[in-house]
């Protein structure tokens, strides 16, 4: 089995209100069990606005550190889930599902090298 990252976009600003974020988040609940029951998930999680993030880098050998994130954009990395799955399609599967639960926003599907 490979394992991939599902890793959900969403636009930078306040999150929706909870008509729209309760049953995203129930509908994301309810796939994380499926995902669990099926054996295929490893690990997810959401992530702290990107305000909230810092950069360590190296220049001139020194290792400096940022806040902020790496790069600015109108949309930033909300979460993402690590599954195990057969191949690219299986994966796929999984990401279309994460889909619908949330609605608008994208998922990437990626495997993982090695």
């Amino acid at each position: 089995m490979k394992h991939y990252v599902l890793t959900m976009y969403q636009p930078d600003g306040e999150p929706p209100g909870p008509e729209i974020l309760d049953p995203v988040m129930r509908d994301l609940g309810a796939l994380e069990q499926e995902m669990k029951d099926a054996g295929v998930w490893v690990f997810s999680g959401g992530l702290r606005p990107p305000a909230q993030a810092a950069v360590a880098r190296l220049r001139e050998g020194e290792v400096l550190t940022t806040d902020g994130p790496y790069t600015e954009g109108k949309e930033h990395i909300g979460g993402f889930t690590i599954i195990r799955a057969a191949d690219m399609e299986a994966a796929l599967g999984w990401g279309r599902k994460m889909a619908r639960a949330v609605a608008l926003l994208p998922i990437e599907v990626r495997e993982f090298q090695g």
